[in-house]
């Protein structure tokens, strides 16, 4: 059967991160601007809301500081608003505009403008008529910067749309519900509603400019990009635009043609690399072991030109194979005394340090547990270095749950601490009478930390590390009461080197997962290869090596992973009962979407169809596997 080729069908740019993309934008919004100065005109630009364009913002503000930019004369219109919601909310977008440019630029306040998420139900058409007309007025928007949803949508405009969709009120999809339940404390208390530009005002821009970044964002993006025009994905309709583009990082490019399997595209540079991700994409699509893929198949499937490097599959299928059979260790600290040429880990030094970072208070357990134990188990120095205090995900019954007990406990035992008492009773009171949404007083968010903080001294105990050998390094940018969190710092980069400092790691563990790159995972992985770069001078660091895992939800594709780490089933329950020590995130947990898996149910999935995967490559089969990634500094 004839293969079926997607090519893309909208101008798209795919830059290594998403700062390097974000300043690029900037840079053609700040021309725009400057030109339309010079002329004397106004520059009428549609901006969106989101982790996507904030370092765009930053970047602005920056050029209007540094550079002297002004904005007085550009007129802004926002594509949407939650209903009901009020300005000041901390889930407003009128907020997140002043705080994230407006209060920052010299933009008049006359001069942008947003939906009012204030209105009565009977007020809303009125006002979305006018909020068109002043657009038409004006002229159209000269420049328009988009997001997409994980299900396809811009602005609020949900799948369903038509294209000539006006200014209104929309029903939110439940996958735009489930993206934004952390900003709301849970999924039951997201707006139903929101207000959004339509679709029609989007299209007569002179120009569009759709900004998605992390892999979360891969599927929508390539079926926007190089699937058919549809109303199921509503960014789809900006094929249909003369000058529309998409700004990619690479993980949110990684399921384009050009990216996942680029030999179908074009000649490709026949390294290590390509000829795994290649032959392990063959085998798993034909569903057939590495070692049984025939030259037919190679031919059949775009691979005629590897094929024809080799002369024949048994040749490429070995290599393949070896590639892959040495990825696979039970000695993720290096097997002492043996011979390591192909074995992924050094056998010198034998007994290592090691230093597990964890973003959350769980992040370790959850994702590599197995790998965690094992190291201990084998005899190495292992420290975990807890990034953050995790207080913002747990519910507030369990923070009253615990305050409670601290009250009870001291008047049992008539303890003299009044201080506590005093603290904890402030606590109650405001979590009893705490309206939704509201940001935690430090009591509260203390208490919370507190809570964390004990589960996972917990799961080091259960593991067998030393307290001493446990880091609570709560990095200020994170302490904010809120989903949305400071940009990172100089005192947060400086926690990560003092601890590297102190303890000259042999080997380092970190979160790799990038699916927000906004997200708490992806500052704390700035943090850690802001430090290593800047440490990498240093003779220990000479000797360390640096591994990425990922979260809960994803694993690296097959071809990525460097390290694979198997489990025995005994392995798995015992992974399993370190992750029960989190009782704060089991059942109810704060952010769980519409994912009713509890954490070790995702991570055991995850780590079982890692080896399946190997096991349908043609590997020996085992109960579940961890992967890592080496980050060659």
């Amino acid at each position: 059967m004839e293969q079926e080729i997607s090519f893309e069908r909208i101008p798209t740019h795919i830059y290594s991160d998403s700062d390097l993309a974000s300043k690029s934008v900037a840079k053609e919004i700040a021309d725009l601007i400057r030109q339309n100065n010079q002329a004397g005109k106004p520059s009428i630009l549609g901006l969106a809301t989101g982790s996507s364009p904030k370092k765009v913002y930053q970047e602005l503000i920056r050029i209007h500081r540094e550079e002297g930019l002004s904005f007085k004369n550009v007129i802004t219109f926002n594509l949407d608003e939650y209903h009901p919601m009020e300005p000041d909310s901390i889930q407003s977008y009128v907020r997140f505009m002043k705080e994230q440019l407006f209060d920052h630029i010299d933009i008049p306040v006359t001069n942008y403008h947003l939906p009012d998420g204030t209105l009565p139900l009977e007020k809303i058409p009125e006002f979305c008529r006018d909020y068109e007309a002043k657009i038409e007025r004006l002229g159209g928007f000269d420049y328009y910067l988009l997001g997409i949803g994980r299900n396809g949508h811009i602005g609020f405009n949900e799948p369903g749309s038509t294209i000539n969709s006006k200014t209104r009120l929309m029903t939110l999809d439940i996958a735009t519900k489930i993206d934004a339940s952390p900003d709301f404390g849970g999924l039951q208390k997201v707006p139903k509603k929101a207000i959004t530009l339509g679709i029609d005002s989007i299209m007569k821009s002179k120009k569009i400019v759709l900004l998605a970044w992390g892999e979360h964002k891969a599927a929508s993006v390539a079926k926007a990009v190089e699937g058919t025009v549809t109303s199921d994905i509503p960014a789809s309709y900006l094929q249909l635009h003369p000058n529309a583009s998409f700004i990619l990082d690479e993980t949110a490019a990684s399921m384009l043609t050009r990216i996942k399997t680029p030999w179908v595209v074009d000649s490709v540079k026949w390294d290590r690399n390509m000829i795994k991700k290649a032959v392990t994409h063959l085998s798993l699509t034909l569903q057939k072991p590495v070692l049984k893929l025939t030259s037919k198949d190679y031919n059949e499937h775009g691979l005629s030109e590897l094929l024809s490097l080799y002369g024949q599959a048994y040749e490429i299928n070995i290599e393949v194979f070896n590639y892959l059979q040495h990825t696979i260790t039970g000695w993720p600290g290096g097997k002492p005394n043996a011979d390591d040429t192909h074995r992924p880990e050094r056998a010198f030094p034998a007994k290592k340090k090691v230093l597990i970072f964890s973003p959350h208070p769980d992040d370790d357990i959850i994702s590599m547990g197995g790998t965690f134990q094992r190291l201990h188990d084998q005899g190495h120095e292992v420290h975990v270095a807890y990034q953050t205090t995790g207080n913002i995900a747990v519910a507030d019954d369990e923070a009253l749950r615990f305050a409670e007990f601290v009250v009870d406990f001291n008047e049992k035992f008539e303890s003299p601490n009044a201080k506590a008492n005093r603290i904890y009773k402030e606590a109650i009171k405001f979590l009893k009478n705490k309206p939704d949404s509201e940001v935690d007083i430090s009591a509260v968010r203390e208490i919370k930390g507190l809570i964390r903080k004990g589960e996972a001294k917990n799961t080091c105990r259960f593991v067998g590390i030393k307290k001493e050998h446990a880091h609570f390094l709560e990095m200020p940018f994170y302490e904010t009461g809120t989903i949305r969190k400071k940009p990172i710092g100089e005192e947060d980069i400086n926690i990560v080197m003092d601890l590297i400092e102190e303890i000259q790691p042999h080997q380092i563990y970190a979160a790799g997962d990038l699916a927000d790159p906004h997200g708490t995972h992806k500052v704390c992985l700035d943090a850690i290869m802001e430090a290593v770069t800047r440490l990498k001078h240093r003779e220990y660091m000479k000797s360390c090596w640096v591994w990425l895992y990922k979260g809960a939800w994803a694993e690296w594709d097959i071809d990525q992973i460097e390290m694979a780490v198997p489990m025995s089933p005994d392995q798995v329950f015992k992974k399993r009962m370190g992750i029960f020590k989190h009782q704060s995130q089991k059942d109810g947990v704060v952010f769980q979407g519409d994912d009713s898996r509890e954490f070790w149910q995702r991570a055991e999935e995850r780590n079982r169809a890692t080896a399946s995967i190997y096991n349908a490559l043609g590997l020996a089969e085992y109960e579940a596997m961890e992967a890592f990634v080496r980050w060659k500094f």
